[in-house]
C-alpha cells in the first residue's frame, strides 16, 4: 500500500472513531513513522551515505591553549574572553548561590558561554513532498566538538552572527527559506524559541523552525553533504550512537 492510500485510510478511521480534532500534520507524521516510505533511498542507503560523509570529512581538530586562538581576545575591563568582532559568544564567569536543592549546597563559581544577544541562531528543517511522500532535508555537518566529527544536522544550523557573515565567510546554504520563508513559497509548520543547556550556556536560546515548500518548488540540491530523509529514517537513526545531532531531535520532537 502506498503512503497516500495508507494516510487516507488512517484519516478516515480517526474521523470515525475520535472525539477530538487531529491536525493534518499530526496525522501525516503518525503515518510517516509507521515504516519507511522513501522512494529515493532506503535506510541502508542512508546509512552508507552517512558513513561515507564521516570517512571523507577533511576537517581536522587540534586542542590548543585559549591564548593561541586567533581572532579571540581577553577583555580585561569586562573580564571576558571574546571574539574580536564582538559577535558569536564570549566566556564569562558566574557565581551561583542559594543552591540547597543542588549537589553543592553552598554554591559555586564557574565559567559559562554567553551568546551575544542571548539568541543563538536559526535551526531550520526543510520539508517537501515528492510524489506525495514527505521528506526532510538534512546535512551531514562537521563541528569541532562532535564526538564523531560529523552528525546529521538540520537543513540550516547557523548563529545569527553566521547569518550576518560576521566571520567574513559565505552565507549558509538554504538560509533564505527560514529568514524569509514566505518569499520563497514556504509554509511555516513550526516556529518556536527553544532553550539550550543551562549548565554551560548562559540564557541561550535558538529558534527552531520547520518549513514546508511545495512539491514543485525547485531548489539547488547539488550538495553531497545534504540528503532528503523520511521521518521514519530520522527516528531510526536516532537509535544509533551520536549519528543524529540534538538540533534535529529538538525540531522533530513536536511531530
Amino acid at each position: 500500500m502506498k503512503y497516500s492510500e495508507y494516510l487516507k485510510l488512517y484519516s478516515t478511521f480517526l474521523k470515525n472513531n475520535s472525539d477530538g480534532e487531529v491536525s493534518d500534520l499530526r496525522l501525516e507524521c503518525t503515518v510517516e513513522s509507521i515504516r519507511d516510505w522513501s522512494e529515493i533511498g532506503d535506510l541502508d542507503d542512508t546509512k552508507d551515505w552517512f558513513l561515507d560523509q564521516q570517512s571523507n570529512c577533511s576537517m581536522s581538530i587540534e586542542d590548543i591553549p585559549l591564548y593561541e586562538c586567533k581572532g579571540w581576545v581577553y577583555d580585561e575591563k569586562k573580564g571576558v574572553f571574546q571574539h574580536e568582532s564582538g559577535e558569536f559568544f564570549f566566556v564569562q564567569g558566574v557565581r551561583v548561590s542559594n543552591t540547597k536543592d543542588r549537589e553543592v549546597v553552598g554554591g559555586w563559581d564557574q565559567p559559562i558561554l554567553t551568546q551575544v544577544g542571548f539568541n543563538g541562531g536559526l535551526l531550520g528543517l526543510l520539508r517537501q513532498k515528492k510524489d506525495g511522500i514527505p521528506y526532510y532535508l538534512v546535512e551531514a555537518k562537521a563541528e569541532p566538538g562532535n564526538p564523531d566529527k560529523v552528525q546529521i544536522s538540520p537543513t540550516l544550523q547557523a548563529t545569527f552572527s553566521n547569518l550576518k557573515q560576521a566571520h567574513g565567510g559565505k552565507k549558509p546554504r538554504y538560509s533564505e527559506f527560514f529568514e524569509s520563508p514566505l518569499d520563497n513559497s514556504g509554509v511555516v509548520l513550526f516556529d518556536q524559541w527553544m532553550s539550550e543547556d543551562g549548565g554551560r550556556l548562559h540564557l541561550k536560546r535558538n529558534k527552531g523552525m520547520l518549513v514546508e515548500i511545495p512539491s514543485d518548488y525547485k531548489i539547488d540540491e547539488a550538495h553531497d553533504g545534504f540528503r532528503w530523509l523520511t521521518l521514519y529514517q530520522l527516528k531510526e537513526l536516532i537509535k544509533l550512537n551520536s549519528w543524529v545531532g540534538p538540533h534535529v531531535r529538538s525540531i522533530i520532537s513536536h511531530l
